[in-house]
C-alpha cells in the first residue's frame, strides 16, 4: 500500500495557541483518479505478513453534573463563517517525527508453529484465559490474542486495572473555557474556501477528560458518550459526556450493574439507551451485554434467553437494524473471526442472540473483487474494520487478522444473508480507522495502513463504489487510530486515539462545509 505522507504542521509548540480563521477563496481541492493512481503505483504492496500495529496477535484459524453551560458565546456556528474578531482554539498537540514500528520478536504459536506478531503497544501478557474478570498481569493491548512475546522499542503496559468497586481515581480541577486570543497578535492560517473542508481543535471546558484508545463514542441527541478505553497504563470503565452545541465535558454519576473496565468493545444507541458488547482488557475477553439508561445513568445486564452466544471477543464491529444489533468479527484471544451474530434488543431486559452467518471454513481470496471460492464467499476473519449500515445492507471495510492489513469492501444484505466482495480499482489499506456514513458516502479518517498512521479523510462514494481523496484545508490532528469519530451538526468530530506512543485526549472538528462533498444523497441504494 502507497504511503501516505503526512501534512505539515502548523505549529508544534506544546503551549495551547488561539488562532484566527481567514476564509479566502481558492483553487479546486479535486484530486484526480490519476494523480491518486500514480501516488499508489510509487510504491509496492507490502509482504503476505506485513507487521501491523499488533491488535491481533495471530491470523484466522479455521474461520475463525450536571453539566455547566459555557458562558462565552455559543460556537456552534461554522468556523467559515467566522469573522475576524473571532478565533478558534487550533493549537495541535505536540508532534514529532513519524516513528517506524518497532522490529517484532516471533514467538511460535502452540502447535500450528505460526510466527505470531506483537502488539507493539503492549510490554507482555499473560496466557489468554477468557473466563478470568480481573487479570492481575501485566497488560497487553492486543485485542485478538493476547500472547507473550517480546519486542524493542516498545511502550510497555504495565500496571493492572482498576475494578469497578475500587476507588475513584484522582480527577483534576475544571478545566475552563480557553480565552480566545487577540486575532491581530494570532498566527496566520493558511486562507480556505468556504465550500472547503476544514480541520480544528474544538476548545473544550468542563471535566477533565482522561486521554484514551480503542473507547467508545456514541451520540444520543446532541451529547456524545464516551466509555471504557485504556491509556498507556490501564483500561477504564468511566464514562464521560461531551455535549456537542457547548464542547462542555461532564462526568456523570452512574449506579447499577457498572461494566468492569474494557477497551475494544461495541456500543450502540437504541433509542435513549445503550448496548455495551464484548470487549476485554489484557488477556481477558467478554461476550457480557450491559445496557446504561442515559436518563437516569443506571447500568444494568439484561436477561439473555437461549443457550446460544458469541465466543468472547474484542475489536468486533455492531449495527442496529430492525430491533436487532448486528455484531461481525473481532478476535477471541486465539483466532479473527468473521461469524456474524444478531442481538434481538425489543426489550431491553430481555435480549436473545442468533447466528445468521457463521465462520467460514477458510479464507477468502475475494480481496479487491477477485472470485473467492463458493463455500468461502466471504472476508477473511478480521478485527478492527469498521461496518456501516445501509437500508439491509452491511458494509464492512478494511481490518486485520494480526498478519495483513486489509483494503477490502464487503456488503452483507442481512434479509437475503448473502455476501457480496466489491470491486474497487483503486484501494487503500487500514485498520483502526473511523468511518461515517454522511448522505451516500463513507468519510473514513486516520487509522494505520500497514505502515504508518494516518490523518487521511477518504471518502468512499456508495453509489459509484469509488474511493475520493479529497483535499482538507486547515490545522488537521497528527496520526492516529483507536480515536472515535460522529457526525453531528454538519461536522465530524474525533474524540481521542493512539499514533504509535501517544494516547490523546483532544476534540478535534472537521467541518464538512455546504460543498465539501458532492451533492448529499439521503435515498439511495447500495447495488452489490
Amino acid at each position: 500500500m502507497a504511503e501516505n505522507p503526512r501534512p505539515p504542521t502548523a505549529n508544534s509548540n506544546k503551549s495551547r495557541t488561539i488562532r484566527s480563521q481567514k476564509i479566502a477563496p481558492s483553487s479546486s481541492d479535486a484530486v484526480s483518479i490519476s494523480e491518486r493512481n500514480e501516488s499508489l503505483d510509487r510504491v509496492p504492496p507490502p509482504t503476505t505478513r506485513s507487521h501491523t500495529p499488533g491488535h491481533l496477535a495471530s491470523k484466522s484459524q479455521g474461520g475463525s453534573s450536571s453539566r455547566r453551560k459555557a458562558s462565552e458565546p455559543s460556537i456552534r456556528s461554522r468556523s467559515q463563517s467566522v469573522t475576524s474578531k473571532s478565533a478558534t482554539y487550533a493549537s495541535p498537540p505536540p508532534q514529532t517525527a513519524p516513528t517506524p514500528i518497532p522490529t517484532l520478536t516471533l514467538r511460535r504459536h502452540g502447535e500450528h508453529n505460526n510466527p505470531v506478531p506483537t502488539d507493539p503497544q503492549a510490554g507482555s501478557s499473560t496466557s489468554l484465559d477468557a473466563d478470568a474478570r480481573r487479570p492481575t498481569a501485566m497488560r497487553s493491548t492486543s485485542a485478538i490474542a493476547g500472547r507473550a512475546t517480546t519486542m524493542s522499542g516498545a511502550s510497555g503496559i504495565s500496571g493492572t486495572s482498576r475494578k469497578s468497586s475500587g476507588p475513584p481515581r484522582p480527577r483534576g480541577p475544571h478545566v475552563p473555557f480557553p480565552p480566545l486570543q487577540d486575532p491581530k497578535t494570532a498566527p496566520d492560517v493558511p486562507a480556505a474556501p468556504s465550500s472547503g473542508m476544514y480541520w480544528s481543535r474544538a476548545p473544550v471546558s468542563g471535566a477533565p477528560h482522561t486521554p484514551l484508545r480503542a473507547h467508545t463514542t456514541t451520540l444520543v441527541g446532541s451529547n456524545v458518550y464516551v466509555f471504557g478505553g485504556c491509556d498507556s497504563r490501564a483500561c477504564f470503565n468511566e464514562l464521560y459526556v461531551l455535549d456537542m452545541d457547548s464542547f462542555h465535558w461532564s462526568s456523570p454519576h452512574v449506579a447499577g450493574d457498572v461494566p468492569v473496565p474494557l477497551r475494544a468493545m461495541t456500543c450502540t444507541a437504541v433509542g435513549k439507551k445503550l448496548v455495551v458488547f464484548g470487549g476485554g482488557d489484557g488477556p481477558a475477553y467478554y461476550n457480557d451485554v450491559y445496557v446504561l439508561d442515559t436518563v437516569n445513568f443506571r447500568w444494568h445486564r439484561p436477561r439473555i434467553v437461549g443457550d446460544r452466544t458469541p465466543s468472547a471477543r474484542r475489536a468486533h464491529t455492531a449495527c442496529l437494524y430492525k430491533n436487532g444489533i448486528y455484531m461481525f468479527g473481532g478476535g477471541d484471544g486465539v483466532r479473527a473471526l468473521n461469524d456474524i451474530w444478531r442481538l434481538d434488543v425489543t426489550d431491553p431486559h430481555k435480549m436473545s442472540w442468533k447466528m445468521v452467518s457463521g465462520p467460514s471454513t477458510g479464507s477468502s481470496s475475494g480481496t479487491n473483487g477477485s472470485t473467492p471460492a463458493r463455500d468461502v464467499n466471504k472476508p477473511k476473519a478480521r478485527g478492527y474494520h469498521t461496518a456501516n449500515m445501509v437500508g439491509s445492507k452491511l458494509i464492512i471495510y478494511g481490518g486485520s487478522d494480526g498478519g495483513e492489513c486489509f483494503n477490502d469492501v464487503w456488503v452483507y444484505d442481512v434479509d437475503t444473508h448473502a455476501w457480496k466482495a466489491v470491486h474497487i480499482p483503486v484501494t487503500f489499506r487500514r485498520l483502526s480507522h473511523t468511518s461515517t456514513i454522511v448522505g451516500s458516502y463513507l468519510f473514513v479518517i486516520g487509522g494505520h495502513d500497514g505502515n504508518e498512521y494516518s490523518n487521511d479523510v477518504l471518502l468512499l462514494n456508495l453509489v459509484t463504489m469509488t474511493w475520493d481523496k479529497r483535499r482538507v484545508y486547515g490545522l488537521p490532528p497528527s496520526g492516529r487510530g483507536y480515536h472515535g469519530t460522529v457526525l453531528y451538526d454538519s461536522r465530524l468530530v474525533v474524540i481521542g486515539g493512539f499514533d504509535g506512543s501517544e494516547v490523546f485526549s483532544d476534540v478535534w472538528i472537521l467541518e464538512l462545509a455546504v460543498h465539501a462533498y458532492y451533492s448529499q444523497i439521503s435515498h439511495f441504494t447500495i447495488e452489490v
